[in-house]
């Protein structure tokens, strides 16, 4: 079997965020790659570094120092104008809270990305990835928590993303809600080949990821690899 190649790379990276009285050292020297295809797993407690990593890696923030790719490109010699592009053409985000516009049904919640994007989905099929379809006429007020965050995740995939970036999918869900939001993102990795990513400081988690990445204190502590993985349905909190 030939080698997975390289989605993302970074070298010695740092981010320093500086209030004035106090310099904070958010990441600290991170050396990490994500492959493509893979579902890996970033553990580790609040303020260890897994969102500013994410950040970087998605564009939305920049490094205080090192390197990061995506692919043959370097994000860090990107300027905002590049920056926006990548995130547009290459990047699916799906945060905590799900971000959905109230008055807008969760069809038309997704058309927002697959009106811009360079060749989107139809809404309609982003929704049956992540088992919506019978919900696809209703306000995000009549879902359940974990249906808008089903609604985020076909959003953030209906532009055909190569990479999914989830910082906390399940933090405010309980367990049951929560599975049900894992079920979708192990579903797109597998039958789109997305190679994604989830921060979470939820262990349990783990268990589902290719690769389990773990931070502390602004460094990466160790990488651990599932030779077998559970299914989210085994996994309660």
């Amino acid at each position: 079997m030939s080698e997975p190649s390289v989605i993302f790379r970074t070298e010695g990276l740092t981010k320093v965020y500086d209030t004035g009285a106090l310099k904070v050292h958010a990441l600290a020297g991170v050396d990490i790659q994500l492959y493509a295809g893979e579902l890996a797993v970033l553990l580790g407690p609040s303020g260890s570094g897994k969102s500013t990593l994410l950040n970087i890696l998605g564009g939305l923030d920049h490094a205080t120092s090192g390197r990061v790719w995506f692919r043959d490109t370097e994000l860090t010699q990107l300027g905002d104008r590049g920056l926006t592009r990548y995130r547009r053409d290459h990047v699916g985000f799906v945060f905590q809270f799900y971000n959905l516009v109230a008055s807008l049904t969760a069809r038309e919640n997704v058309q927002l990305v697959t009106d811009v994007a360079r060749n989107p989905m139809r809404p309609e099929e982003a929704l049956e990835q992540v088992g919506l379809t019978h919900r696809m006429d209703h306000f995000p007020a009549e879902m359940s928590g974990g249906e808008q965050q089903r609604v985020a995740i076909a959003r953030a995939i209906a532009k055909r993303p190569e990479v999914l970036l989830c910082d906390e999918p399940t933090g405010a869900l309980d367990s049951q809600t929560g599975v049900q939001v894992l079920e979708a993102l192990k579903s797109i990795n597998d039958t789109l080949g997305t190679t994604t990513a989830v921060i979470t400081h939820n262990a349990a988690i783990r268990g589902m990821a290719h690769r389990v990445i773990w931070f502390r204190d602004g460094r990466i502590d160790r990488v651990e690899c599932n030779d077998t993985r559970i299914a989210p349905s085994e996994i309660s909190w």
